[in-house]
């Protein structure tokens, strides 16, 4: 069930629908909102299909795709294939990334934080701090 809070903020795209996927890095689900997913695919779809590896991650990055929409109660449904994928059991944490909105697992979120807290001050510097923000655009 989403918060009135979240589907307010959600509300420029909640009409356009979702599509939910595996996550590339993490054991969690990506949420992307209908136009940042059109925008995603577009750019896969200008990669050449006749090169294996291009073919290869195409396949693997949408396996599991699903579209899915907000119910008349404000459910998002998702499917158990995917549930499984991210260890979701009970209780879920929503987080925001940028563009899209990543659907973790309680206790897997708080153990992949706390596991990233040691190192985020130096992959922050990392990622960050050796950057003028010209080169980031």
């Amino acid at each position: 069930m989403m918060s009135s809070a979240f589907k307010k903020q959600l509300s420029p795209v909640l009409q356009e629908g979702f599509v939910v996927k595996r996550a590339v890095f993490q054991p969690c689900l990506e949420l992307y909102p209908m136009q940042e997913w059109n925008e995603v695919m577009s750019k896969m779809n200008k990669l050449n299909r006749f090169v294996k590896k291009n073919n290869d991650f195409i396949r693997r990055f949408t396996a599991g795709v699903k579209v899915v929409e907000l119910d008349t109660s404000g459910r998002l449904l998702i499917p158990k294939d995917l549930c499984q994928f991210a260890g979701i059991k009970k209780q879920i944490v929503l987080s925001s990334a940028i563009n899209i909105v990543e659907i973790w697992d309680k206790d897997n979120y708080e153990k992949a934080i706390d596991d990233a807290a040691m190192d985020f001050a130096s992959l922050a510097e990392e990622v960050m701090g050796n950057s003028d923000v010209d080169e980031l655009s």
